[in-house]
């Protein structure tokens, strides 16, 4: 089995940006298989990188709000290439480290993920207030069953693909 780790990532003084963190507050852990650790990172991006450092995961899931095409609250998943063709070193910015600057800062020490996926919905409001907008709020359950399907999926991603090829 793969080992996952489900990240939720954000400021929820930040409005919509407590996205990802809600998202696995709500999920259920007897709802994946044991081998799948879900943890609110929030801000601590560099406790994030720091903990996949140890190459114990095979598979990231990072859940964030992020800019997408559609309206708020609009959900989608992305696989994110590790290792973007940029120059420029990382921010180091522990309480403001996005997704793709959480991975700049993973590859620098020099770790990595095998598999990354980004869970991200569109936000309507990033500004100093608590709690999520309504459409963005309205997103989450849905949002919760995605990434408890992406976890299942991952653990089982290579076993499956070794059956298929035997």
């Amino acid at each position: 089995m793969n080992r996952v780790l489900v990240a939720g990532i954000g400021n929820v003084f930040l409005g919509d940006d407590g996205f990802g963190v809600e998202v696995v507050r709500r999920m259920d852990p007897s709802a994946v298989p044991a081998s799948v650790v879900v943890a609110d990172y929030g801000i601590r991006g560099v406790h994030l990188a720091y903990e996949l450092l140890g190459g114990a995961y095979d598979t990231l899931i990072m859940v964030d709000a992020v800019e997408l095409d559609g309206p708020p609250g609009t959900v989608a998943v992305l696989e994110i290439d590790e290792e973007p063709e940029r120059d420029a070193p990382p921010p180091v910015d522990g309480h403001g480290l996005h997704p793709q600057a959480v991975l700049d800062l993973l590859r620098k020490l020099g770790g990595g993920v095998p598999r990354v996926l980004l869970v991200g919905c569109r936000p309507q409001v990033i500004d100093e207030v608590m709690g999520l907008s309504e459409p963005v709020a309205a997103a989450v359950d849905g949002a919760v069953a995605v990434v408890t399907a992406l976890a299942r999926d991952e653990t089982y991603r290579r076993a499956d693909r070794e059956c298929a090829d035997a």
